[in-house]
């Protein structure tokens, strides 16, 4: 850290109120190997973002007299000597985590939520949060004050009385104001991204699913899945409006509320043929496990303009101890990535990172291995949302990486053409010239 900037670890008490702790330095976690941040690590904690603990699991930091790593589960004495608990930043989109919470994972007593959990300090220079954390898209539609929820129900209620008797508006509208999905808002606003989900079966029991997850899984799902396979006439009474007038138009098929939509192909290639019979405007995206290397072609034939592939590692051992993949295996997505580049669609990797996956030198190496081989376009560094310590058992890891920011630098270096991003992007900026090449991008506009 530089000598310029004192950043305390954030700690709270029984009650929740956070606070500095006085006499423990910030540290952060690469897998489960606590260390000091780096200072292009850091950044002032995004505007939008949030704070939460992480239940009743002590802190771990570096004492500020003796520079030792330790864990506290108490205030000092003249600060009142109570018992305190670590605490996470959840960031606004656009911003990838460098370094997850320190914290005592072995005392934590429950298996935590959904969430991607982010290390975070106190600036006692600048008295403001820091958090470990890069911003890879300049995008800021997704911002939270571009969502005021008192403008969106009367387009909800107006929607629904509109069109009553179509189903996915219907769960979309759960979605929009249950969930508060910035996707399904954007839909009732008329503007930007909007979902298309279709398909409530998957192929995949990834461990961290946030649509279903069975008795023995890690926790209670985040949202309900969609249980019916909308009509064609329903994906297109959404899409082709949407596409026509929309600033900004994307639709995309893929989303949170549902299980894989490679499962409807058949019925997503009918929808976005009809789509582009009746407008040429917009562009057409599909996120999907990319299970099945066939539907890649007769997605692209149909007029898909891009697919989103989700992946948590190249590496075979750990994609499989996430996804669990049934019916399928790795090599089909490495197959539907080929088939992707050759039919000419715009090509993103949506990479649920993890630090101390993601940034292993064997996995940097077979992922420029296989950008080399495939041509992939854009590296979407999405922050996996699961329990850290949960995931790092699952997968079976063991030690370290060489940190996430070196990881991104490193694969700028050796292909300078690739392009990092958080979110999807219009088919007329798939390549613009020198848009989201430059590295690293600012902190905050």
């Amino acid at each position: 850290m530089s000598n310029k900037k004192t950043i305390l670890t954030v700690v709270a008490d029984q009650a929740g109120e956070v606070f500095e702790h006085p006499e423990l330095l910030m540290a952060g976690m690469n897998g489960m190997t606590a260390r000091r941040p780096e200072i292009d690590e850091l950044i002032p904690l995004p505007e939008g973002s949030r704070l939460f603990t992480i239940p009743d699991t002590p802190p771990i930091g570096f004492d500020r007299s003796s520079g030792q790593l330790k864990t506290v589960d108490r205030l000092p004495l003249d600060w009142g000597g109570g018992p305190i608990q670590a605490v996470s930043a959840f960031m606004t989109p656009a911003f990838t985590r460098t370094l997850l919470p320190a914290a005592d994972y072995g005392k934590k007593p429950v298996e935590l939520t959904l969430w991607s959990y982010t290390a975070v300090g106190w600036c006692v220079e600048e008295e403001r949060f820091y958090v470990a954390a890069v911003r890879v898209d300049r995008n800021q539609q997704w911002q939270p004050d571009h969502f005021d929820d008192r403008k969106l129900e009367p387009l909800v209620r107006k929607r629904l009385t509109e069109q009553p008797n179509n189903r996915l508006i219907e769960q979309l509208s759960r979605c929009a104001l249950d969930y508060h999905c910035f996707a399904a808002k954007n839909m009732f606003f008329g503007r930007w991204e909007a979902p298309l989900p279709c398909s409530p079966t998957c192929n995949a029991s990834c461990v961290g699913c946030i649509s279903e997850q069975g008795e023995s899984d890690c926790c209670p799902s985040s949202q309900e899945r969609l249980q019916f396979v909308p009509s064609v006439e329903e994906l297109c009474q959404i899409a082709v409006p949407h596409l026509q007038t929309a600033e900004n138009a994307i639709v995309s098929f893929g989303q949170g509320c549902e299980g894989d939509p490679i499962m409807q192909a058949d019925t997503i290639c009918a929808a976005v043929r009809q789509m582009r019979r009746q407008t040429e405007r917009g562009t057409i995206n599909f996120n999907s496990n990319a299970s099945i290397p066939a539907a890649i072609d007769q997605l692209a034939d149909a007029g898909i303009d891009s697919i989103r592939i989700s992946i948590n590692s190249v590496q075979k051992h750990f994609y499989n101890a996430y996804y669990r993949p049934r019916g399928y295996c790795f090599e089909d997505v490495l197959e539907s990535i080929h088939r992707a580049k050759k039919n000419g669609l715009f090509t993103m990797l949506n990479y649920l990172v993890f630090p101390g996956i993601n940034d292993r030198e064997d996995e940097i190496e077979a992922l420029l291995k296989l950008i080399e081989s495939t041509g992939i376009d854009l590296i979407q560094m999405r922050n996996l949302s699961i329990d850290p310590a949960l995931y790092w058992q699952t997968l079976g890891a063991e030690g370290s990486g060489i940190g996430m920011k070196r990881m991104l630098d490193q694969v700028k270096q050796d292909v300078p053409r690739m392009q990092y991003g958080y979110f999807n992007r219009l088919k007329e900026n798939f390549y613009p010239g020198g848009f989201e090449t430059d590295w690293p991008l600012p902190a905050l506009l």
